[in-house]
């Protein structure tokens, strides 16, 4: 059975304990954070056929894009943090200007304490996981909201945590987040908020924070497009947009939402995107086991309402009782229609023609700040100038997807498409209070910050502050 905080008493119980856990320090020493991830992993392991099995029964995720995208980066997180910890924690000399001499100066990482995640339904596993893996290892007690769109999902995440960590450690929140979320922020002031879903949600997730003037991480999402340059490896490009569209049924926050190519490439563009299609899931991709599912009955209809936009190329094939859209290509697809101004997070993908460089940076202009960008482009002069002219959270050049997976890198938005990065380290710093100490000495100080303020008291300030 799903657990859920029923009552007002029950949640002031359940939040209590984990600031009275905090307070008492049991979460900091290195060795508790160690041991803490340690027990994530051995869960995680233990729980990974349940979850490969629940997620293909909420959208019939295939077992390969469940590991690589959910599972996999998790465990991947967890070494990584394992492997840093300690260095991590060290408290981080920094050097001391000589007007403040004789001193030292160091910045001391400590944890926040009780923070909010709040996770979506789309990548279950590793967007719950993963920020909880920054935040156990910082020194944190945490909540955690799995999305309800994802049940069975939901379910064994909780097995998961409740294996790894005591209550008053990590507490699993489950139902409707409209339900649960907004008496949990009102009533309890998180140290932080970390949130992955949709803009409006995290509009109103920020508002919700602001009167306790609590920080707040969004990871949200956007139009992402992937740029496709006339000195492009036009094949290759097509493969890797074709693969980053369609995982997941595109239900993806960074995958390709549409596609601007070179006018003068458009045809091989195409002929080449359907023929990876093909090959990826075959003539009838209803029958493939590794083309997923829309999530739910409202999505599945959203995305519909898209297929109408523009000219089907292929694709477009759908039937509700299976929540199944095809993967489809619609071109001639007017820059005022719903699909060009709305995220489609799902398998429908437009494409558009350009000319000159100035007319991409116009069409992303209208839905400024996407989450991601893809530029594919042989030419460094191309690649330079549209990673440099679009604001843009983070990306690739020839390839899609691949900077989620890779820990060294900051993950996060800009603008609309969120606020806060994190990954690898970053979470451990997202985490962390940064708290910069200057201890001085017991040496004789020159005393020139004391009154009187002679005039050459004044002259050594000048020449020590240049």
């Amino acid at each position: 059975m799903l657990s859920t905080i029923s009552t007002s008493e029950a949640a002031s119980a359940s939040l209590n304990g984990l600031r009275t856990y905090f307070a008492g320090g049991a979460t900091r020493p290195y060795e508790a954070r160690r041991d803490a991830l340690k027990a994530l992993k051995r869960a995680l392991k233990d729980q990974e056929e349940a979850l490969l099995a629940a997620m293909h029964a909420d959208m019939r995720k295939p077992r390969f894009e469940a590991y690589m995208a959910d599972i996999g980066i998790v465990h991947a997180e967890i070494n990584d943090a394992l492997q840093n910890l300690s260095e991590w924690m060290h408290r981080k000399h920094v050097s001391t200007p000589i007007s403040l001499w004789p001193a030292s100066s160091a910045i001391h990482l400590q944890p926040l304490g009780v923070v909010l995640i709040i996770s979506p339904w789309n990548y279950p596993v590793v967007l719950a996981l993963s920020p909880l893996v920054g935040a156990i290892a910082a020194g944190n007690c945490a909540v955690v909201k799995p999305s309800n769109e994802a049940p069975r999902t939901a379910e064994v995440l909780e097995q998961i945590i409740s294996e790894a960590f005591r209550k008053d450690h990590v507490h699993v929140v489950q139902g409707p987040g409209s339900t649960v979320v907004p008496p949990l922020i009102d009533g309890f002031h998180f140290d932080h908020i970390f949130f992955t879903g949709s803009t409006n949600v995290g509009r109103k997730i920020l508002a919700q924070a602001a009167p306790q003037l609590t920080p707040v991480t969004l990871e949200l999402g956007g139009k992402s497009p992937a740029i496709v340059d006339r000195k492009a490896n036009i094949d290759q490009a097509a493969k890797r947009i074709a693969w980053s569209k369609f995982f997941n049924a595109g239900q993806t926050c960074i995958a390709t939402d549409h596609v601007l190519v070179h006018a003068s490439v458009m045809e091989p563009f195409l002929s080449a995107f359907a023929k990876h299609t093909e090959v990826f899931y075959t003539k009838e991709p209803r029958q493939s086991p590794y083309f997923a599912r829309i999530v739910n009955d409202k999505n599945f209809e959203r995305v519909k309402g898209y297929l109408g936009d523009g000219r089907i190329l292929f694709g477009g094939q759908h039937d509700a009782a299976e929540r199944y859209i095809a993967p489809t290509v619609l071109t001639d697809v007017p820059l005022d229609s719903s699909v060009m101004q709305e995220e489609i997070f799902g398998p429908i993908l437009p494409v558009i023609a350009w000319n000159e460089p100035e007319e991409v940076v116009a069409i992303v202009g209208r839905n400024p700040t996407p989450l991601a960008l893809y530029v594919f482009s042989k030419s460094g002069s191309t690649q330079q100038y549209f990673t440099e002219r679009i604001a843009f959270g983070g990306g690739c050049i020839n390839h899609c997807l691949l900077h989620f997976g890779n820990p060294e890198l900051p993950f996060g938005g800009v603008g609309t498409s969120g606020m806060g990065r994190y990954h690898g380290k970053r979470s451990f710093d997202l985490f962390s209070h940064h708290k910069g100490i200057v201890s001085a000495g017991f040496l004789p100080e020159p005393g020139i910050q004391y009154p009187p303020y002679f005039s050459w008291k004044e002259r050594i300030l000048r020449w020590a502050m240049k």
